[in-house]
């Protein structure tokens, strides 16, 4: 027990321990460059010796680019990742600028609707006081009776009356709107839908097998029903083109603006990663109080040296982080040159240990560099990481990343026979005759990373879209 203690111990004492400055300079590089750089900012409001450096006039390299020219990155400009309908636009001076699409909100939406119907005072009150109580996707999930507590009307409201002004807004357009639950919520929407056998079937299902029908065995609830499987199928057909959140089609889209740290171009036909200048910090040490300090620096001046070297180690910090940053990414980038090129299909296989031995630097400092820090490029705008993958083995003996197999799946789902969708068995045998051994299990992952429905599910929209209009719905 004893040798097994001084073991250890003198394991422990053979390890270098991290500085506390060097601990806090990987702490600072795992941060993205807009916290790095509020990082920056408090320390030139706090440190003396510490200013902002003016910005040197950009150099003009477009004219040597295979690709249209584009503005140089200033530090207004953010790249969206998945912004539809962001347009770019020239004004008089040439100068781009974005704009957005405007969109009308749900509340808005609704309350026009209202406003233009013959309505006395106090029940268009309470049917807005229903619509501003709606969630985002349509539902109205607090209490109808505390739908009207803010107008605080005289005499209170019935409970007849809100009944009334909740009818009226489910009445309005989009169908569904101020259902208190998913039934109710599809039913409404059920009620647009012109008359016939497979709108009654697929009432009866909403209001007596719901849970039945979300397990998706159709031969059991068609059993229950007592009805043929074809006329069962028509009806949850009929069901699953119904939207279950309708309010979400008013809703600003979700959209993640980043600005990235590196930007890829084409320069006399090479692939290039440059810095993104309106990422990096301008600062520098302040020349003026340095000399005026180190000619009448005291012993009672120990803070003031202590800031000095603060300042020192900053500057040095900014450098190495963004030296350190353009290394890893131009070592992806010589890597990744096909990705450009052809596509997800063409990403190779990368681990964090190859880009670390070429730019002569720990896993771990490669780990912390490509997390929150993004790559503008023609094909879009990427986190550093999403470049790396394991390789899964050929049939040829080589590798392949999940990446590229993703995009295979995508490709041959797309490509499919319209009603005789691929099932995930299929999409693993075709990878086998291409020399890539996925198993089902695994496509049926990589699917749903790619928000694609079951083969069954698939054929069943594409039946229904078919037999819709002639069951009438």
């Amino acid at each position: 027990m004893h040798s097994l203690s001084l073991h250890a111990s003198t394991i422990a004492s053979l390890q270098p321990a991290l500085s506390p400055r060097l601990q806090r300079a990987v702490r600072l590089l795992q941060l993205s460059s807009q916290d790095f750089a509020q990082v920056v900012r408090d320390a030139l409001d706090t440190n003396p010796f510490l200013e902002q450096e003016d910005v040197p006039p950009g150099v003009d390299d477009d004219a040597a680019t295979d690709e249209p020219a584009l503005p140089p990155p200033s530090h207004a400009e953010l790249w969206g990742v998945g912004s539809p309908g962001r347009l770019r636009h020239a004004d008089a001076d040439g100068a781009l600028f974005d704009t957005l699409e405007a969109r009308t909100s749900l509340a808005g939406h609704l309350l026009g609707q209202l406003h233009v119907l013959p309505l006395s005072p106090r029940d268009l009150a309470l049917a807005s006081a229903v619509v501003e109580s709606l969630d985002d996707d349509g539902y109205l999930r607090m209490p109808l009776a505390e739908t009207a507590d803010p107008l605080r009307l005289a005499p209170p409201p019935q409970p007849e009356e809100l009944t009334i002004a909740l009818r009226l807004v489910q009445a309005l357009d989009p169908a569904g709107v101020g259902a208190r639950d998913l039934a109710e919520c599809l039913q409404l929407q059920l009620r647009t839908a012109p008359p016939g056998a497979t709108r009654s079937l697929a009432e009866r299902i909403l209001a007596q097998h719901l849970q039945a029908l979300a397990a998706g065995d159709l031969r059991a609830l068609a059993r229950r029903l007592g009805q043929p499987p074809a006329a069962v199928e028509n009806a949850c057909a009929a069901i699953r083109r119904l939207d279950p959140h309708p309010g979400w089609r008013f809703s600003e889209p979700a959209v993640q603006y980043v600005t990235p740290d590196i930007i890829v171009r084409k320069i006399r036909g090479e692939w290039v990663a440059t810095l993104n200048e309106a990422v990096v910090p301008r600062v520098k040490l302040n020349r003026s109080y340095v000399e005026l300090f180190q000619r009448h620096r005291e012993p009672r001046h120990a803070e003031l040296g202590a800031h000095l070297q603060e300042a020192r180690w900053t500057v040095r910090n900014v450098e190495q982080r963004f030296s350190t940053i353009l290394s890893v990414a131009r070592a992806i980038l010589g890597r990744q040159q096909h990705f450009l090129a052809y596509g997800a299909m063409a990403m190779k296989p990368l681990a964090l240990r190859e880009i670390a031995r070429e730019v002569g630097v720990h896993e771990s400092t490669v780990s912390r560099v490509t997390n929150n820090k993004f790559m503008a490029t023609p094909c879009g705008v990427f986190e550093l990481k999403y470049f790396f993958s394991r390789g899964l083995a050929t049939a040829g003996g080589g590798a392949c990343s999940p990446t590229a197999i993703r995009g295979l799946i995508q490709e041959m789902i797309a490509a499919e026979t319209p009603g005789r969708p691929l099932s995930d068995v299929e999409i693993a045998a075709e990878l086998s005759r291409q020399g890539l051994q996925v198993a089902r299990r695994t496509v049926t992952k990589y699917r749903q990373l790619l928000r694609i429905e079951p083969a069954e599910r698939r054929r069943g929209r594409a039946a229904g879209a078919g037999k819709g209009d002639a069951h009438g719905v």
